[in-house]
C-alpha cells in the first residue's frame, strides 16, 4: 500500500486523459492542415483548368474557321472532316489522361492516417 494511493490512480488516469486529449487535439490540428492544402489544391486546379480550357476554346474555333477559309474553294469538306477527326481525338485522348489522373491522385489525409497509426503502435506497444 505504501507506493499506490487513491490519488495517485486518478493522477494516472488524468495525466493519461491528458495526453489523450493532446494526441487527439494535434491529429486534429494535422487533418486541419491537410484539408487545407487539399483544397487549395484543387482550387488552383480548377481555376488553371477553367483558363486552360477557355483559352483552347477559343484556339480551336477560330483555327477551324480558318483552315475553312483557305481551303473554301477546293477542299473544304475534307478539312473540316479532318479538323473534327483530330478534336475528337484529342478530346478522347485528353479524357482518358484526366481519368487516370484522377485515379493516381494522392491519399487523402495519408500523413494523418500515418500519425494515427503510429500512435496505435506506440499506445499497443506501450501497455
Amino acid at each position: 500500500m505504501s507506493g499506490s494511493t487513491p490519488g495517485g490512480i486518478f493522477d494516472s488516469l488524468k495525466g493519461l486523459a491528458a495526453s489523450l486529449v493532446a494526441i487527439a487535439h494535434t491529429r486534429l490540428e494535422l487533418l486541419s492542415t491537410d484539408l487545407e492544402e487539399e483544397r487549395a489544391r484543387l482550387v488552383s486546379v480548377l481555376a488553371m483548368l477553367f483558363v486552360a480550357l477557355f483559352c483552347l476554346g477559343i484556339g480551336v474555333v477560330l483555327l477551324t474557321i480558318l483552315v475553312a477559309v483557305i481551303f473554301w474553294d477546293s477542299h473544304r469538306l475534307f478539312a473540316l472532316a479532318g479538323l473534327t477527326g483530330i478534336f475528337l481525338l484529342g478530346g478522347v485522348a485528353a479524357l482518358w489522361c484526366a481519368r487516370r489522373r484522377f485515379r493516381a491522385k494522392p491519399r487523402l489525409f495519408a500523413a494523418s492516417l500515418g500519425e494515427l497509426s503510429k500512435d496505435r503502435q506506440h499506445l499497443m506497444d506501450g501497455s
